[in-house]
């Protein structure tokens, strides 16, 4: 029923700003919590930032301050602000969607999962 579609990946240099979106199918989007999650190659997944159905956020402590997730009901999209790029902010980045309250940080708290998107930061 629901399908998530990542975009807005690709290269850029360090301290350079790229902004991730996720379009999430259906009619039902604002009762849906959402995260960003990363994977860099031979590494584990790890939650990246959160935004709870009712706007709340919460962000890795690696990217807080540099990273600004947002959610848009009206065009059933959430979005990555990543500023300040470094070189091991490189990996896939997945856009995912629960349907409890709060923010959660656990992967397996997620139901469905877009198909990632590539960001290459480059020293």
């Amino acid at each position: 029923q629901v399908q998530l579609e990542e975009s807005g990946g690709g290269m850029v240099q360090l301290g350079g700003s790229l902004r991730l979106s996720c379009e999430v199918s259906g009619r039902t989007f604002s009762r849906y919590g959402m995260g960003w999650f990363r994977q860099a190659p031979g590494k584990e997944r790890e939650f990246v930032a959160g935004i709870s159905r009712t706007g709340g956020t919460h962000y890795a402590d690696s990217v807080r301050g540099r990273f600004t997730i947002s959610r848009d009901n009206a065009k059933n999209t959430v979005h990555l602000q990543m500023n300040s790029l470094k070189p091991e902010d490189t990996a896939d980045y997945y856009c995912a969607a629960h349907e409890t309250l709060g923010i959660r940080a656990s992967s397996t708290a997620y139901a469905y999962w877009g198909q990632g998107t590539q960001v290459t930061v480059s020293a």
